[in-house]
């Protein structure tokens, strides 16, 4: 196998042959999905087997002067010198489906390969080796999640690129951090539970922001995995807080996990893992839920209303739902969205806004929680409105959850 120096230097090598030609060439990166297969089921040695055998398909699918590279865990990179547009490229990926309509290593277990492409084309997606690389890997990713069998690299606009396979492990193996946001009773003005938070520091990208990868995680399959990451880290945390049982601890859940079965019982047995009660879980959805697939929604927080967790809705108050959803929605509290939260010193109209849909939940037998409280003028204002908790920079930043535990765990009782 060639390692990526190898492969970067072939593709260098291209790129300084079309310097001053006008000429143009393709990275493709080809997932062969089911190698890995082979080797759980059959052993070791049929799945090296397979791999070659996959090489070779794609080899002889190609044209002389193409090269292809085995360059990790089901993926092979492939070099497409003299491509005229995007079609020379199509007519290439066309030949190598193809390819994949006989069965790897026929000669022992019959087994079909399902190859997924994405395309980097130069210069129009990257004027280097490893650009083109990883641009085309960002394309391969986005036909996994789309369910086709070829893309080609689309700008994904203003932030950070990320790799599919790069977040799942970090997902996976635990390298993402879980942050505590205090949350603050207006009245007693304490501490009574924070809002759980993901942050990424990514060894290729350093710090991601949280709306860029999650953002990611569920327009991908990763959003289950994240989900069950973020609960079990909420909860391993809290349980370090011993006897803080007053304490609760929300934690964000995408609509994307309603339309699957499960999700439920993933939270009841987290619970029973970390020894909690249910009361210490508050399930924040986002407005937009109220709007989409509302059944399945309501019907998923009902039970975990009846099983004793809590219920906000998040960002409430930039969205486009009717108080006829709300009525039907099984919420317990109103978190009103920082936007509006920070315009009450300064513009009338917001202020009464905000007093309204303080008075809306407490009439409807919710709490309400301003999100976004930046200084004390607005915590005072909010205070005389009879807002029952708040967040925000200036009542506490997000901070690693050890540290936030480490603060508020009680003191061990005498001897």
């Amino acid at each position: 196998m060639l390692n990526r120096n190898q492969i970067l230097a072939a593709i260098q090598a291209q790129i300084d042959s079309c310097a001053g030609t006008g000429k143009r060439f393709a990275v493709q990166i080809v997932r062969v999905r089911g190698l890995r297969d082979i080797s759980l089921r059959f052993g070791w040695e049929r799945g090296a087997q397979a791999d070659e055998d996959a090489r070779m398909l794609i080899g002889q699918s190609l044209r002389p002067i193409d090269q292809v590279f085995h360059s990790g865990d089901e993926s092979f990179t492939v070099l497409l010198p003299d491509m005229l547009s995007q079609n020379h490229v199509l007519l290439a990926t066309t030949r190598l489906v193809k390819a994949f309509e006989q069965p790897l290593n026929s000669a022992t277990s019959p087994w079909h390969g399902r190859p997924t492409m994405g395309v980097a084309f130069f210069p129009d997606h990257g004027a280097d080796a490893d650009q083109l690389c990883r641009r085309a890997e960002i394309a391969v990713d986005e036909a996994q999640r789309l369910g086709e069998r070829s893309v080609f690299y689309r700008p994904m606009g203003p932030g950070k690129e990320i790799f599919y396979e790069e977040l799942r492990e970090a997902i996976e193996l635990n390298r993402l951090r879980a942050y505590f946001q205090p949350v603050v009773n207006l009245k007693t003005r304490r501490v009574v539970g924070a809002e759980s938070l993901a942050r990424w520091n990514s060894p290729l990208h350093g710090e991601v922001e949280p709306a860029e990868f999650v953002q990611f995680a569920e327009r991908s399959d990763l959003i289950w995995a994240l989900t069950r990451w973020s609960i079990n880290a909420t909860l391993r945390h809290a349980a370090a807080l011993g006897g803080r049982q007053d304490f609760t601890f929300a934690i964000n859940l995408s609509t994307r996990v309603f339309t699957k079965p499960g999700l439920v019982e993933q939270l009841l047995d987290a619970l029973q893992i970390w020894g909690l009660p249910p009361s210490t879980v508050v399930a924040e959805i986002t407005e937009t839920a109220l709007v989409n697939d509302l059944d399945m929604t309501v019907r998923v927080l009902r039970r975990l209303r009846d099983h004793g967790m809590r219920i906000a809705v998040d960002d409430f108050g930039t969205g486009y739902s009717s108080i006829a959803y709300l009525s039907r929605f099984p919420a317990t509290e109103l978190k009103i969205d920082k936007s509006l939260t920070g315009a009450i010193q300064t513009d009338a109209r917001t202020t009464k806004l905000v007093h309204g849909l303080i008075n809306l939940a407490h009439e409807m037998d919710l709490m309400a929680i301003a999100e976004g409280v930046e200084d004390q003028v607005t915590q005072d204002m909010l205070t005389e409105m009879g807002c029952d908790f708040a967040q925000g920079y200036h009542l506490g930043r997000p901070e690693p959850a050890a540290d936030f535990v480490a603060r508020f765990a009680p003191e061990p009782a005498p001897l």
